[in-house]
């Protein structure tokens, strides 16, 4: 003799009780089973359905306020739906509960299926998520993980500085100077190991040192940032030699062929210099030619003192409700060590830590409107910023001289 509960029933009846009378649960068990005997045939006998199975402990949950008993009837049922449809049916023929008038209604019948097969659905979609993300990654990520774990398994951090390095920087008499980290990892991926980053557009101390006991060539993207690292790097050390990736091209992105070819056409430093000069010389040698046929004595004359020429700086364009907006998010952001991605409207499409801001630019590729990060931009973040065309870098300091770069440049001194 089996009973079957809310778990294994395949509907579940729900009906209203209203009694004008106080009344307990037994007393409407009771006229459940006696007020419906014999209606549907023996075949429907509720007894004998209960007694065989078909359907579970019938659940009454009620409640008495002001003389009157009301509340709902829950009958769940393993019978087929025009069965359970004529149980339903039939709890609207109790008329009295004991002395009381009372008032059945059906109000409907559940399909307990229906809810588990969107528990299911629900439950699939979230394992499908979680295997597509976390367990199954595709074959390319994989391939570039590992090539990145070798790769950085052989960068150094050199001097006081802690540059970026290849692990034959202490060994080798000759050096190659480049940019940024993401062009030593590029070197290093072409079997180059005597490789050092300046780590921004300044030069550092430690690069100072290593060009006074060793050959240097400095190694440049093929833009006006590159020429403008030549031209700092000639004034403020003693490099001896200088190569160029090709024209619009970046150290980090070359192959190996166009590497070896850019190191092969390498040049002197006093190469260069005297090209500098070159550029200089019409405007200066007009100069002087005009002042010698005006002066009739060969008295020396004082050298002209030249005025420092002001860079120029590009003018941000935004609005103030945009500028608000970032300095806002710039704000939470604050120790926190992460990075909101925007779109145009300025929407978040995702925020990620600064750590995984790299990977996460060149996997979306395209449609990034701004970057706001609580860290220090540094060439190898402003290289990718600008290869998936991002309007504005918003970060809480910057080692990039915003006039090397095609997009806009906006630090925390700038909201000052």
């Amino acid at each position: 003799m089996g009973k079957i509960g809310l778990v294994s029933a395949k509907y579940i009846v729900h009906a209203q009780i209203i009694v004008e009378g106080v009344v307990e649960r037994p007393d409407i068990v009771g006229a459940i089973f006696g007020q419906t005997e014999g209606l549907l045939g023996s075949d429907l006998e509720l007894r004998e359905l209960q007694r065989n199975g078909k359907i579970g402990r019938i659940e009454i949950n009620v409640e008495t306020k002001d003389g009157k008993t009301s509340g709902e009837i829950v009958i769940p049922s393993s019978l087929d739906k025009t069965e359970t449809a004529l149980i339903a049916a039939i709890l609207e023929t109790i008329e009295k509960i004991g002395p009381c008038t009372a008032k059945v209604s059906s109000k409907g019948i559940e399909d307990v299926r229906t809810t588990k097969r969107d528990q299911i659905v629900e439950r699939a979609k979230e394992l499908l998520k979680d295997l597509t993300y976390n367990v199954l990654p595709d074959s390319l990520e994989m391939t570039e993980k590992v090539a990145d774990s070798v790769r950085l398994m052989e960068i150094v951090s050199y001097g006081k500085d802690k540059l970026a390095a290849g692990p034959m920087i202490k060994d080798s008499d000759e050096i190659i100077v480049v940019e940024g980290r993401a062009d030593v990892i590029n070197l290093l991926k072409n079997g180059i190991k005597n490789c050092i980053a300046m780590n921004g557009t300044s030069v550092p101390t430690t690069i100072k040192e290593l060009c006074k006991i060793k050959t240097v060539t400095a190694f440049v993207d093929g833009d006006r940032g590159g020429d403008l690292i030549i031209k700092d790097l000639i004034s403020n050390t003693e490099v001896d030699f200088i190569a160029k990736a090709l024209d619009g091209k970046e150290v980090e992105e070359i192959t190996k062929k166009e590497i070896n070819k850019a190191l092969r056409s390498k040049i002197s430093v006093e190469q260069v210099k005297l090209d500098l000069n070159k550029k200089r010389t019409p405007v200066r040698t007009q100069s002087v030619r005009k002042t010698d046929s005006r002066v009739s004595d060969s008295r020396p004359r004082p050298a002209p003192v030249r005025r420092p020429i002001q860079p120029r700086v590009r003018k941000i364009r935004m609005s103030k409700k945009e500028g608000e907006k970032y300095k806002e998010m710039l704000d939470e952001l604050v120790g926190t060590r992460g990075a909101y991605i925007l779109d145009k409207e300025l929407n978040i499409l995702g925020k990620v830590p600064t750590s995984e801001l790299s990977t996460t630019l060149r996997n979306l590729g395209s449609g990034i409107h701004a970057i706001v990060f609580d860290g220090t931009l540094d060439m190898d973040v402003l290289k990718i910023a600008e290869r998936v065309k991002v309007k504005y870098i918003v970060a809480m300091d910057s080692k990039v001289n915003p006039k090397m770069s095609k997009l806009d440049i906006i630090t925390k001194a700038n909201f000052a």
